[in-house]
């Protein structure tokens, strides 16, 4: 199991831009992929769960990577994250 802790930069926190390159990057991948932000979680692979969050500047989004191409599904998570945050 890979974890990625990512910091949320963006004023405008969670909304359609990052979260559709976030889910796009994410469906890349055959591992699963979870995200939870406070006491909230999704599937980050699913667009509108994933807009569901309620994720503000300086929220802590806690990823977890589970299956066979972990490694690399965490690089492009994290690569996709600092593009959108």
């Amino acid at each position: 199991m890979k974890k990625v802790d990512y910091k949320v930069t963006d004023p405008k926190g969670m909304h359609a831009r990052p979260a559709g390159i976030i889910s796009s990057t994410a469906k890349q991948f055959a591992s699963v992929i979870r995200v939870a932000c406070g006491s909230e979680e999704a599937d980050m692979k699913k667009l509108l769960p994933l807009m569901g969050l309620t994720v503000r500047q300086n929220d802590v989004l806690h990823i977890t990577i589970e299956g066979a191409d972990e490694a690399e599904a965490a690089a492009a998570v994290e690569a996709s994250l600092k593009e959108c945050f």
